[in-house]
């Protein structure tokens, strides 16, 4: 998951400074509607999903049952797993629209957590705690709270008996958060196309941030971000192998060494530059805000590519350099088998994100070039990943977003920003559904301990979000 975490770099780094005149307003009383939608949120939260324990198709069974209490038909939901992962399943519902013309829009969730260790955690993560103005638990944010907010939308639309012009579809979907695992929006784009056939997609990966506290606790909503295109994940083994020998005897040709020395290189190394229509609108847009030294080199850049003054004060920026090539990274390190002994065989994992356009087979080419070494081999974990592809900045989307931003978060500009991480968007992205990670919720500057440790969301994050989310889902189904 990567939602709002550009957003988090900005704010740390000072490149977002306007202030936002948000005032909280929801206090301890919900609404009747809130209500109702807290119970669908707390039983999904509370419904373990993670790949070890959890179960995604009982969490997508008891979605599918508030969706057909609220008058869904069965043939408009399709629950689905496969025999080889029967607890990775996930649900396809469909609320038709009235126009026989437009395309489908599509709500994608995924509602696979991370892993949790009770032990770790203050509270239990996987029982919802209400405590000081936050709600903590695994996946109250990431991303049970957008799968609920998509669910609890259209609830709302068949309880009302709405049908907008456009047919809405909803995935929730396992696997996001687990590479190499199943993973429900691949298996969806390559086996059940037609099922989520859609103009767009709207995801998680844009959303706002704090000035360092909660909105409840003083602070202010200082940015709201639309994503718009993503890197791809993907991750290499290297492997180093030698014919080892008795450690009172060593030699130079060591595969630790050999390993060590490519890893270096690695480190070393910088992939080239690249602008897409996304970075180079968020480069002039927040540079313009930032001012300053680097504010100006964000500018420069954006007008030239080739300023090498201003990309080398661009760069001093990890969030920021990240944004502008393919990254690799060493991350594991496994070898030797005996203390007395010269190493046989060593591997690394080497994490890469690779810029939209770029390929695996041209990643592992540049890798194998940048290490030079041919006895060490690179091979890609994931066999077949899709090419991440940056949908276009459609102002219908960008459109509708930017207002309700600027009713919810007066004084806000609604940046738009690529991810340095993945979601899912690039299985959709990749059958030719453009996917936007969306704006409305919001978290503070620390990540709200998204993939970490007691996670929790703000209250007032939620259930402003809710209602921001249902606004924009509704006027986009009405959008041409």
């Amino acid at each position: 998951m990567t939602a709002g975490l550009m957003a988090a770099a900005l704010i740390a780094t000072g490149l977002i400074t306007s202030p936002a005149a948000f005032a909280a307003g929801e206090g301890e009383t919900l609404r009747p509607d809130q209500s109702t939608f807290f119970g669908l949120y707390k039983e999904l939260v509370e419904t373990n999903t993670t790949v070890s324990q959890g179960s995604c198709t009982l969490a997508a069974e008891r979605m599918a049952a508030r969706l057909k209490a609220a008058g869904f038909t069965d043939d408009q939901l399709t629950l689905f797993a496969t025999p080889e992962h029967p607890r990775d399943g996930g649900l396809v519902a469909v609320w038709p629209g009235t126009s026989k013309t437009l395309k489908p829009m599509l709500l994608l969730a995924h509602i696979d957590v991370v892993e949790a260790n009770r032990e770790d955690w203050v509270r239990d993560p996987f029982t919802l705690i209400d405590e000081g103005g936050y709600y903590y638990g695994r996946g109250t944010v990431d991303d049970k709270a957008q799968a609920a907010i998509f669910t609890d939308t259209l609830v709302r639309f068949a309880q009302e008996g709405h049908h907008g012009q456009r047919t809405i579809k909803l995935a929730l979907t396992c696997g996001e958060e687990t590479s190499g695992a199943f993973n429900g929006a691949e298996w969806l784009a390559a086996n059940k196309r037609d099922l989520i056939d859609a103009e767009f997609a709207i995801n998680e990966g844009g959303g706002g941030r704090t000035d360092g506290m909660g909105v409840s606790e003083g602070g202010k909503v200082v940015v709201q971000t639309i994503q718009v295109g993503e890197k791809a994940y993907q991750d290499f083994t290297f492997t180093a192998t030698n014919p080892g020998g008795h450690s009172s005897q060593p030699v130079r040709d060591n595969a630790i060494y050999a390993m060590s020395e490519a890893l270096l290189k690695v480190q070393g190394a910088q992939f080239p530059l690249e602008f897409n229509d996304t970075t180079r609108a968020f480069f002039a847009q927040a540079g313009k805000t930032r001012g300053g030294e680097l504010g100006a080199a964000m500018m420069a850049l954006a007008a030239n590519p080739d300023d090498a003054g201003a990309e080398a004060i661009v760069n001093q920026d990890k969030a920021l350099h990240s944004m502008l090539r393919t990254t690799c990274v060493g991350t594991l390190v496994d070898g030797g088998h005996a203390l007395n002994a010269l190493p046989q065989r060593v591997t690394a994992n080497v994490n890469c994100r690779m810029f939209p356009g770029r390929s695996t087979a041209e990643t592992k080419a540049a890798l194998e070039a940048v290490i030079g070494n041919p006895s060490i081999s690179v091979a890609p974990r994931i066999a077949d990943k899709p090419i991440a592809k940056v949908p276009p900045l459609d102002p219908r989307i960008i459109s509708a977003s930017e207002r309700l931003v600027a009713k919810y978060f007066p004084g806000l500009t609604l940046l738009p920003t690529m991810s340095t991480g993945a979601t899912d968007a690039v299985y959709t992205g990749s059958v030719g559904i453009p996917t936007y990670g969306v704006p409305g919720l919001w978290g503070n500057p620390d990540g709200n301990g998204t993939h970490g440790l007691n996670e929790r969301i703000e209250k007032t994050s939620l259930y402003t979000g809710r209602d921001f989310l249902y606004e924009l889902v509704r006027n986009l189904a009405d959008t041409k």
